[in-house]
């Protein structure tokens, strides 16, 4: 057995035993959490689930959509106004809903795409988009059988 082979298919899981995640949530900081809120509920779909406050101000939101959590925080200035977000990184959203439906509920509450849902070859379609601080999203389903 090559020493790649954990790379080449095998899944057997190596002892001691190896991490498993059971979810991922996300935490990113923005420029302008009310911005980002809009957007994040009004356009993409996103509910509120709490909100994170501090000497009365909100300086964080979380937010769900099924079993998908994302916490914004409001940035602080403190490594920086300018400094560059969502450079270098892409999250993928799956979901068990029509992607056809979602992105045109996402044009129709002023949001645009960076690609329009697409058949991949790997099984799903999908589209991308970006939001105001530029973090970018996949969403994407399987494809019905044919």
């Amino acid at each position: 057995m090559s020493q790649n082979a954990s790379f080449e298919g095998d899944n057997r899981r190596s002892e001691p035993q190896s991490f498993r995640g059971r979810e991922l949530s996300i935490s990113l900081t923005v420029k302008d959490l009310d911005k980002s809120l809009a957007w994040y509920r009004d356009v993409v779909g996103f509910t509120v689930d709490q909100k994170h406050e501090r000497e009365g101000k909100v300086v964080a939101i979380a937010l769900k959509a099924g079993d998908v959590r994302i916490l914004i925080n409001q940035d602080n200035g403190a490594k920086g106004w300018d400094r560059v977000k969502g450079e270098g990184f892409s999250f993928q959203i799956t979901t068990a809903q029509n992607v056809d439906d979602i992105a045109k509920h996402i044009r129709e509450h002023g949001g645009k795409l960076e690609s329009e849902p697409t058949d991949m070859p790997w099984g799903v379609r999908a589209f991308r988009l970006a939001d105001p601080d530029g973090f970018k999203l996949v969403i994407s389903s399987e494809r019905p059988p044919r």
